[in-house]
């Protein structure tokens, strides 16, 4: 078994290493089960790569599924990311339903279906990002936290989504909600053709706005939580500074945080739990962080 913790946590810290990096910051007995789910978040979401059609696609998704509901039993023991996963959820008491959504949540990806409003945006990142955030507290202190979760993963997923828009759009997939688009008089078949405009800065911009709105959510209440549970919410820390960058740059050539500042804002926030959402205080009348 412990095998499969050492495979969950190699796959974490080559394909997630911001929350391999995080994970760090937790007690050394809670990390296979933080690796175990963060390597199954992993594998699902890069169904959608891996298949690149919607049939293959469906079917890992739903050998997920099978694997949750305790079925295939014997495939599921001989891979280290499905055994290290039902072990997580037997000690720590996670709930499988939470998984199963986030597995049905993904299924968006497979297809090239637009997004149609900021709601379906919202329920798709509370489904993934914060649940993800809530089982991670829930294994670090036997809690959710899911007020403080939700905020988190919706504010994280979008500001994800925004980083990889070049991409999507290369792919004809469209995460910026169509209701949000038409306000901003923009057409897919423009952003399809990496075509930018005023229309679509400011669409993205009022998802940045969005974002921040959850960041502001999650500053109110995240002094409610235990500090036990502050290392599920450490890439937080990033999304501030990535949506800042994003301010400055253009659609279709998104500004990303270097590895080494990346690592430094998570050390950073390890320290000042304010720090996670971002902590401001006014300096001549601009809102600055600190």
């Amino acid at each position: 078994m412990q095998d499969a913790f050492t495979y969950c946590a190699e796959l974490v810290r080559q394909a997630d290493r911001d929350r391999f990096l995080a994970s760090l910051f937790a007690p050394a007995e809670r990390r296979g089960a933080l690796h175990a789910l963060y390597a199954f978040n992993i594998e699902v979401r890069r169904v959608r790569d891996a298949a690149r059609e919607p049939l293959p696609g469906e079917i890992r998704l739903q050998w997920w599924t099978d694997v949750l509901n305790g079925e295939r039993r014997e495939e599921a023991s001989a891979n280290p990311v499905a055994s290290a996963l039902l072990t997580t959820i037997e000690r720590h008491g996670l709930a499988a339903s939470a998984l199963a959504a986030l597995i049905e949540a993904h299924r968006f990806d497979l297809y090239d279906e637009p997004m149609a409003d900021i709601a379906e945006l919202e329920g798709y990142a509370r489904a993934t990002a914060s649940a993800l955030f809530a089982l991670s507290a829930q294994v670090l202190t036997g809690a959710g936290a899911e007020e403080v979760a939700g905020a988190a993963g919706i504010a994280n997923a979008i500001t994800g989504m925004l980083q990889a828009f070049p991409a999507h759009a290369a792919q004809h997939r469209l995460y910026v909600p169509l209701e949000v688009l038409a306000r901003h008089e923009v057409s897919q078949s423009d952003i399809f053709a990496s075509q930018s405009s005023p229309g679509l800065r400011a669409a993205l911009a009022e998802l940045r706005d969005l974002a921040r709105r959850h960041l502001a959510a999650v500053r109110e209440r995240i002094t409610t939580l235990p500090r036990e549970a502050l290392p599920a919410l450490l890439p937080l820390a990033l999304v501030r500074p990535s949506l800042d960058r994003l301010d400055r740059s253009e659609a279709f050539a998104p500004a990303e945080l270097s590895a080494l500042r990346r690592q430094w804002l998570i050390w950073r926030a390890s320290r000042n739990p304010m720090r996670i959402p971002g902590d401001f205080r006014k300096r001549g009348g601009i809102a600055v962080q600190q």
